[in-house]
């Protein structure tokens, strides 16, 4: 190290000067507090939006027993995974933390793998989110008589507007972000309250304890609809954990908004991993509720017509048009909100990975415009969504296959990346320099169990989950094909051609944009 340099400026926060030590000067507006550090990944969770739009995938691929059972264990991996990003988000609290991680334990390569995951998989959930919400208003307009049908063309459009309505919200103030995703933590907590008491009070009929705890069934179309066969249990069960994993994802948000989060390297942490347990809580309870009213006829549970209508048709039977399109309504609305946040953590991420330089037209999309927030970023990120949703416009009887493919690369993409840092510091062992927020010894077994979760699932969702989308059946549809292994697998392809043609040669990782002579104080 040299032996003299410039000090430290003596107006750097702790936050300033710990983003200092990890090479980066505060470039965003450092105005979020810890609840709204939380705010943002439990609205990105939110079980409004998830639990509700992929109900009818978990109803399908397992019947009650994918959901009550499912659930809560799937659910005890994934707040294992978040410990884990907890611990990594203590001791480097960037914005583009995952790659950021990668990067710094092991080295280039892993970073840019890792980054374009992670970026890929945000720009995914916010597509699938998006979309969802305007399913979930198009349903509520019909279930109060203002539109005649439902369209899939009338959905897109609306989701166009949606995409549009984000992100001049995204555009216009950090500071409105953060108010916008505070409120958004209450209307969770209540709407979803509402929901369940509703769902509890008013149906005349509910399904059984043991109905809900031990109904089997396969609508998927595979192995003729069998319930006890190694297939049932072993592949079509697994096809239903998306409502899980896919609900409960977009938790990084905490770690994408630490340089705007005041004391990051605790808050940011403890935001992260509460994120994930209290809408695991949260998100049981409702499922629950839902699953208890689905409606009968003549006596059994009308399981066949959940998957084309979701949750829309077992609150339209079991309350009425009015009472249903009222929960539509706040369902949607929570939806909106974390479609909202769901692009802020993707702009951020997008300006975190262009400001070191991975992304093609890098210096545009790191530029922040008069309310210090990535305008470019923002924009940029909502038109691929709009772009890889487009399938969506196809669906087969009634069900827009391309909604769940879109689902299954987020969850895969934002996965997959979490995967990388978390088996890199399990690499790292006890030469890991921990931040004030960490696991102890007992990374030693989490971070191995969170990635040997992350590749099971995410082979699963890999899979054709219709025989309507095997290559190899006769009954083959393209509308149906699960293209998420095509898009992963593909763009993987393609970044490993670019990395071994040219990147590796540039792409160095993190570049610092702090004075060195600031750095250099912090590692005397």
């Amino acid at each position: 190290m040299p032996e003299a340099h410039e000090p430290i400026p003596a107006h750097l926060s702790a936050d300033e000067q710990h983003l200092a030590k990890l090479g980066y000067k505060q470039e965003l507006s450092r105005t979020w507090s810890g609840f709204s550090n939380f705010a943002i990944s439990f609205s990105i969770i939110s079980i409004l939006a998830g639990c509700l739009t992929t109900y009818g995938a978990g109803i399908a691929n397992g019947g009650p027993v994918s959901i009550s059972w499912s659930w809560p264990i799937i659910s005890i991996f994934i707040l294992i995974i978040g410990f884990t990003m907890s611990e990594l988000v203590s001791a480097m609290p960037t914005s583009g933390g995952i790659y950021y991680w990668s990067s710094k334990l092991g080295g280039p390569a892993a970073g840019f793998f890792t980054g374009w995951l992670n970026l890929i998989g945000l720009i995914a959930v916010t597509a699938s989110v998006a979309y969802g919400c305007a399913t979930f208003f198009n349903l509520t307009f019909l279930a109060w008589g203002w539109m005649d049908e439902f369209s899939l063309n009338a959905v897109f459009v609306t989701f166009l507007v949606i995409l549009a309505l984000i992100t001049l919200i995204n555009i216009f103030s950090s500071h409105l972000l953060a108010l916008i995703n505070n409120v958004s933590v209450w209307w969770h907590v209540v709407g979803a309250a509402v929901l369940v008491a509703v769902l509890i009070f008013v149906p005349d009929n509910h399904l059984s304890v043991s109905q809900v705890f031990t109904d089997r069934v396969n609508l998927s179309g595979w192995d003729d609809g069998s319930t006890s066969s190694f297939v049932y249990f072993f592949v079509i069960i697994p096809f239903g954990f998306i409502l899980t994993q896919y609900t409960i994802t977009g938790f990084d948000a905490s770690v994408h908004l630490s340089e705007e989060t005041q004391g990051a390297a605790k808050t940011a942490a403890r935001g992260l991993w509460q994120s994930i347990f209290y809408s695991a809580v949260g998100g049981y309870i409702l499922l629950l509720a839902v699953t208890f009213a689905i409606p009968q006829v003549d006596g059994q549970p009308d399981y066949a017509n959940i998957p084309a209508g979701g949750v829309a048709y077992i609150f339209d039977a079991a309350l009425g048009a009015n009472l249903a399109g009222l929960l539509l309504f706040i369902s949607s609305s929570a939806q909106l909100f974390c479609a909202t946040a769901c692009l802020t953590s993707t702009s951020r991420m997008m300006f975190a990975f262009s400001r070191d330089r991975a992304v093609p037209g890098s210096r545009l999309w790191s530029q922040v415009n008069a309310q210090r927030t990535p305008a470019n970023a923002v924009i940029f990120a909502a038109i691929l969504g709009a772009i890889i949703t487009l399938p969506a416009l196809k669906s087969v009887n009634g069900i827009p296959t391309a909604f769940y493919a879109v689902t299954s690369v987020s969850v895969i993409g934002l996965y997959f990346s979490f995967a990388i840092p978390i088996y890199l510091r399990w690499r790292a062992g006890d030469a890991f320099e921990v931040g004030s927020w960490n696991n102890g010894s007992k990374y030693k077994w989490m971070n191995l169990i969170a990635v040997i979760e992350i590749a099971v699932v995410g082979v699963m969702l890999m899979l054709p989950t219709s025989p309507f989308g095997a290559p190899w059946r006769e009954e083959f549809d393209w509308a149906a094909v699960n293209y998420a292994p095509i898009m992963v697998l593909g763009v993987l392809l393609l970044l490993t051609i670019w990395w071994f043609a040219s990147a590796r040669t540039w792409f160095k990782g993190p570049v610092k944009t702090i004075d060195p002579a600031v750095v250099e104080a912090f590692d005397d």
